[in-house]
């Protein structure tokens, strides 16, 4: 057999290899994620007639110690979701889990290996060369169709395996470094024997033959790309990083469709392609869709609220089955016209949502006007709301905008001149603007199977646990959860923002049941005065400055009934204070870590 011809089928075995590989990881993940599935729901029925439920207290050690060690561990100490920070200006992003760099350790060595693999390296330096050029190429070229499926919002992989698009976007991240690198091997693998051989005006004569052109360009196109992606750049200015990002990927691809058409690698370029076509189309069609239907059209409701944060009420153009731990992006052409952003949904109505002012909203729940609060699970909503907090970019045009409408519909010096106030004086009126949901996503976690729940939210992740709660608190008392307590510790920063949630927390403080099975405790980190921090109630507790949530995580531990559920949602500072104190008590008792986070 020719030996170009064998080592082209090489190449082609090698990029099978490389793709089986992620495939076996894949399954390995799913095998995993259907365990914890089905013991879950055993765990769930059993707690129907065990209502001590103590048999599932009792921790697998060898689970917990994989908990404890990989999957639930940062990559050094304690660090894992906190970004690291140069000064407020420039962000380094984050470090992965040990779990994660386990998993991105394997990618790297697998494709070093598969590239130098097989290589006659005591043959001539071209011989060498050329076969590295090759192996490159094809290897690049075959990492293209998981870089694309990673990158989508609709990755088939999210609901299957319950992995979340933060941990895709992780894998997308590196896998395109991979690629870059890769394609910059096979740039250099014919590059330097060229030179050496016919010097440096013959190569770059070779580099107007249109096939060689596509390669270069096509190579600029993904240095452009991998220039700039460092988290520095991609937090300061995201917006413009990620157009940049798709409209450089696109002429990358271009360029490559006429570089690779020749050889046996052009049909993983192909298969990537058409998803990312079906995966955009979809994302197009599923935005009409849920836009559009009955002669409606989906409209915002923007209510500037105290502590610079932004109610969002979504009338929706089509009803949605909601569900606890669902996000969904939203487009309002009046802030952005290309611009969407992630937002965690925080309550689902079937009937007209409460908009006004506080005092309107109150006086409806009170009057029992709130729709009832029917379990969560497989409910179809038409409005649901979302809790913006006002950052930079588009949530401050967001805030800037519900501000001065608010300041257009209320009496001179009722409300402050000063789109930075954060007083208490803003009576919010709701200003109504054209926008578009893409969604939803999330709900792959459920805390139905646990006895014992405990839920930490820092600031606007409140948005994430109230769903949870309302869902919880209505199982119990309808009989269909595992839960019989139910704590949430809430970190705010002033009493304020309270306002957030009044009403909605107002509807979940009256349903029935309630007193039996939750808890709430609220930490002010700065207050105006401590001694104005007092509890309502027994159940309801408020405390000034930060917890101590490794005493928090004890005293449930200590009471705790059945298998325990930690979530958390907040910065990165308060996630790592809650994973620590979760693997530090691993192996003493039943207990799942869950955290929710975007980080990009």
């Amino acid at each position: 057999m020719d030996s170009d011809l064998w080592y082209s089928m090489l190449n082609d075995t090698l990029c099978y290899a490389n793709l089986w590989v992620l495939a076996c990881m894949i399954v390995v993940v799913f095998a995993w994620q259907s365990s914890g599935r089905l013991s879950a729901h055993l765990r769930r029925l059993a707690s129907f007639t065990d209502h001590r439920q103590t048999y599932h207290r009792v921790p697998n050690f060898h689970v917990a110690w994989l908990k404890r060690h990989l999957l639930d561990a940062p990559l050094l100490r304690s660090r894992h979701n906190q970004e690291w920070q140069l000064s407020r200006a420039v962000n380094m992003g984050t470090l992965p889990s040990r779990f994660h760099t386990l998993l991105l350790t394997v990618i790297v060595v697998m494709n070093i290996v598969l590239c130098t693999n097989t290589v006659p390296y005591g043959s001539k330096e071209s011989t060498v060369a050329e076969l590295i050029r090759n192996r490159t190429g094809y290897m690049a070229t075959a990492n293209l169709f998981p870089l694309l499926v990673m990158a989508g919002r609709n990755n088939p992989l999210i609901p299957l395996l319950r992995v979340s698009f933060d941990t895709w976007n992780l894998l997308h991240r590196w896998l395109g470094r991979i690629v870059v690198l890769e394609g910059l091997a096979h740039v250099i693998a014919w590059g330097v024997p060229k030179v050496q051989t016919y010097g440096w005006s013959t190569a770059l004569g070779t580099l107007s033959k249109p096939f060689m052109f596509n390669g270069l360009m096509g190579m600029v196109a993904m240095l452009a790309i991998l220039v700039q992606s460092p988290s520095p750049i991609r937090h300061a200015f995201y917006e413009t990083f990620l157009h940049l990002h798709i409209g450089l990927a696109c002429v990358a691809v271009g360029f490559l469709w006429h570089h690779v058409y020749r050889y046996s690698c052009r049909y993983y370029l192909y298969a990537a392609i058409a998803f990312w076509a079906f995966e955009r189309l979809a994302r197009l069609l599923i935005l009409i869709y849920r836009n559009y239907g009955f002669g409606r059209r989906t409209t915002a409701y923007l209510e500037a609220l105290p502590g610079d944060a932004v109610r969002v009420t979504l009338q929706l153009a089509r009803p949605w089955t909601f569900s606890p731990g669902q996000y969904c992006f939203v487009y309002i052409p009046k802030l952005g016209v290309w611009t969407s952003h992630p937002f965690s949904i925080a309550w689902g109505e079937t009937g007209q949502t409460l908009l006004g002012s506080y005092s309107e909203k109150m006086a409806e729940v009170e009057m029992g006007n709130d729709h009832g609060h029917p379990g969560l699970e497989s409910r179809k909503v038409n409005t649901v709301s979302l809790l913006v907090r006002r950052r930079t970019g588009f949530t401050d045009k967001m805030f800037t905008e519900a501000f001065a409408y608010a300041r257009t519909r209320l009496p001179p010096g009722t409300i402050s001149t000063s789109p930075r106030s954060t007083t208490t004086d803003i009576s919010t009126a709701a200003m109504p603007v054209t926008a578009f949901v893409e969604g939803p996503y999330g709900n792959l976690h459920s805390l139905d199977s646990y006895g014992t729940v405990l839920l930490f939210a820092g600031g606007v992740g409140i948005t994430h646990c109230l769903p949870f709660i309302r869902h919880l608190v209505q199982g119990y008392s309808d009989g269909t959860v595992a839960a019989r307590r139910v704590t949430l510790v809430w970190v705010i920063q002033s009493p304020e923002h309270l306002d957030w949630i009044r009403p909605w927390m107002t509807t979940i403080l009256g349903m029935e049941g309630r007193r039996d099975v939750l808890r709430i405790q609220l930490f002010v980190t700065r207050p105006r005065n401590p001694r104005e921090i007092r509890s309502p109630s027994a159940t309801v507790q408020m405390f000034p400055g930060r917890p101590d949530v490794g005493t928090l995580v004890q005293m449930d531990i200590d009471n705790q009934i059945g298998a325990m559920g930690v979530m958390v949602c907040g910065n990165g500072g308060l996630s790592d204070d809650v994973r620590r104190a979760c693997r530090q008590r691993q192996g003493r008792t039943q207990l799942d870590y869950i955290e929710e986070s975007f980080t990009w």
